[in-house]
């Protein structure tokens, strides 16, 4: 394996160093309520590898579950220092993992985003960064309502 498979990353303190292997299955921009809390900001974007490409150098993490409106497991990891949000999982794909495409190494946004979702919570003076998107996820099916704070 070359270095130009590799991409490295942290979190801002740099107690968590990490790199990936390989191109991303997927990038996503995200702008639901999660994403947005998640962020602290009105999007997030996602690189989403398979989970045996994740490796870490140093390891320094929490971990906080929720369950979203859809039922699916939602884990997130951050920095136990500095909060930095680094990946999540999502119970329903499987040995995925999405990673905080800000927290590479420069250059931050390496791979072009080739999708958006939750587009109904998109602000209007934003414009699209795709021509695939979606005003919820494909993937959402309701079955429960997320409390009015996390609506969208």
């Amino acid at each position: 394996m070359t270095s130009k498979n590799k991409k490295y990353g942290s979190c801002l303190c740099g107690k968590n160093k990490f790199y990936t292997i390989y191109k991303p299955l997927r990038s996503v921009a995200c702008y639901c309520r999660y994403c947005q809390l998640r962020t602290g900001s009105i999007f997030g974007v996602t690189y989403w590898f398979e989970k045996l490409n994740l490796k870490f150098n140093k390891k320094h993490l929490k971990a906080y579950t929720f369950t979203t409106e859809s039922g699916n497991k939602f884990k997130t990891f951050s920095c136990k220092n500095c909060s930095s949000s680094i990946y999540w999982e999502i119970s329903h794909l499987k040995n995925q993992v999405g990673i905080a495409a800000g927290s590479y190494n420069k250059p931050s946004f390496w791979h072009k985003i080739e999708k958006e979702i939750f587009t109904r919570t998109r602000p209007k003076f934003l414009k699209s960064f795709s021509n695939n998107n979606f005003l919820k996820s494909p993937t959402f099916k309701p079955k429960k309502k997320d409390p009015k704070y996390l609506q969208g």
